[in-house]
């Protein structure tokens, strides 16, 4: 089965009644649980973003703590695990701010794990690919929310 464009599927929606689109938005969040996680995110958290970024702070700090320290391997394995579900929630907000206070939270987190990043070229190339994406979504923000990122940024490449 072929999916149709955006364009159809709106068109089609717009014939639906309340309860039909009730129905078929239930539908969805039954068949995935990503469908589930952005509904949730619509409905519950999307009008109070800052309570939204801590809630995935405190999760990212969760996942930080649990990763496996015996070889780099599995703490890249980890860490790209964590980026995906930042990225997620990214996705489900589609705000700059909130793209790049998260990014900046990660590359933070990243910078002062133990064992240090620095040993592992591979970890530091994911340090600054993130770091140059939280740059690029900071550029579409205001110039005030642009200098508290930058502060943010030159604190981080202080010590690498």
């Amino acid at each position: 089965m072929k999916a149709v464009n955006i364009k159809q599927l709106k068109d089609e929606l717009s014939h639906k009644s309340a309860n039909e689109l009730k129905e078929l938005c239930l539908h969805l969040a039954r068949f995935k649980k990503e469908n589930k996680e952005l509904l949730t995110y619509l409905l519950f958290e999307s009008n109070d973003e800052e309570i939204y970024i801590q809630t995935i702070k405190e999760e990212v700090d969760l996942q930080f703590e649990e990763i496996n320290t015996k070889n780099f391997f599995y703490i890249r394995k980890s860490t790209r695990k964590i980026l995906t579900s930042i990225k997620k929630h990214i996705r489900y907000s589609k705000k700059k701010e909130t793209e790049a206070e998260l990014l900046l939270y990660f590359c933070k987190k990243l910078k002062d794990f133990k064992p240090s990043i620095k040993r592992s070229t591979r970890l530091q190339n994911i340090f600054d690919m993130q770091l140059r994406m939280a740059k690029k979504a900071m550029d579409k923000l205001h110039e005030d929310l642009q200098y508290d990122f930058q502060l943010q940024i030159d604190e981080l490449l202080d010590n690498v």
